[in-house]
């Protein structure tokens, strides 16, 4: 279970504290999934760094299954961040001197076990990339890159999985295919998924939808 409550987030500036955030709450389950959406620049991916460990929220409160990562000392957080949070981003972040299935493995090198290997064989098949296991990013498509970062966020079976902005540089039909592939390994692993997009066609096919404005972020109809 991923509980906000009255979270805010404030950033340095010239004149004063600049609020991007303003007393933000929500609750999502495990298997629920919630588009966010809303102008640019109006706090989503702030949003997502915060859900995510990566920036600390200016006041309010975070847990996922009862803990509270900001409570964690920073080797604490990084653990906890590598262990049950799952990055998606819009430029797919690849490395681009590794395989496929190297890529896919990165987030396990820090913490290694016997299943890896397999696991992440599993995921590059599962997104259709087994006939590309040995291939460079270079070597790839762009909906073919983001289907490998796809596979490297579920790697350790995250229980948060956040995506901003995942098919927005890609075209029509891979941006589908993309998004298909999301859901699908979701709603198998049953995460809790949160996707911010731009795109009302992909915020469409997720159950739940909110938008951020104003630094408020609500329900949409």
């Amino acid at each position: 279970m991923l509980r906000v409550a009255n979270l805010s987030k404030d950033y340095p500036a010239p004149r004063g504290p600049l609020r991007v955030l303003s007393d933000v709450s929500f609750e999502l389950s495990p298997g629920d999934a919630a588009a966010i959406t809303g102008p640019s620049g109006s706090g989503k991916s702030s949003l997502l760094y915060v859900l995510g460990g990566l920036e600390p929220p200016t006041s309010g409160t975070i847990t996922l299954d009862g803990s509270n990562p900001y409570q964690l000392n920073p080797a604490g957080l990084a653990a906890f961040r590598s262990r049950h949070v799952g990055f998606v981003f819009q430029d797919h972040c690849l490395l681009p001197q590794c395989t496929v299935l190297e890529n896919v493995l990165v987030p396990t090198l820090v913490a290694s076990n016997g299943g890896d290997l397999a696991r992440a064989k599993d995921l590059v098949a599962r997104v259709g990339l087994t006939d590309r296991m040995d291939h460079r990013p270079a070597e790839l498509s762009g909906g073919e890159r983001q289907r490998v970062a796809i596979a490297r966020a579920l790697i350790r079976s995250p229980r948060l999985l956040l995506c901003d902005e995942p098919t927005g540089n890609l075209d029509h039909a891979a941006a589908a295919n993309v998004a298909s592939i999301l859901l699908d390994l979701h709603r198998a692993g049953e995460t809790v998924l949160i996707i911010v997009t731009h795109s009302a066609e992909l915020a469409a096919r997720l159950p739940t939808r909110f938008e951020l404005r104003d630094s408020h972020l609500e329900r949409a109809s």
